[in-house]
């Protein structure tokens, strides 16, 4: 991971997402690992440094990468932030690979 503020995430182990994040949805019977990839979407988009804390000991590095990777839309700024703290190539990245073919279909 390539952002120093968040890689002592360890050294918060208590924090948590804000439930504002997650408005739509009924808390008490969420499952945080079936929904992995709407969490670290929401985080992504609206987070604080306590919601990046919390899915960094919820979901790990490697788990926070992996949705990264298959989530279907990031906008451009938070797609390259997220290729450059994470450091996976944007060729990696699902929503890369859709927001082209959508700029070909619409160029063709």
């Amino acid at each position: 991971m390539n952002f120093n503020y968040l890689k002592d995430y360890k050294k918060h182990p208590d924090a948590k997402v804000n439930p504002s994040l997650l408005w739509e949805f009924d808390l008490s019977k969420f499952d945080y690992q079936e929904c992995r990839n709407v969490v670290v979407q929401r985080v992504i988009e609206r987070g604080w440094p306590e919601d990046w804390w919390a899915i960094l000991n919820l979901y790990g590095e490697d788990g926070v990468k992996e949705a990264i990777r298959t989530m279907p839309y990031l906008n451009d700024g938070d797609m390259k932030f997220m290729s450059r703290i994470f450091e996976i190539p944007l060729t990696e990245m699902n929503c890369y690979h859709r927001k082209r073919y959508r700029h070909q279909n619409w160029n063709s």
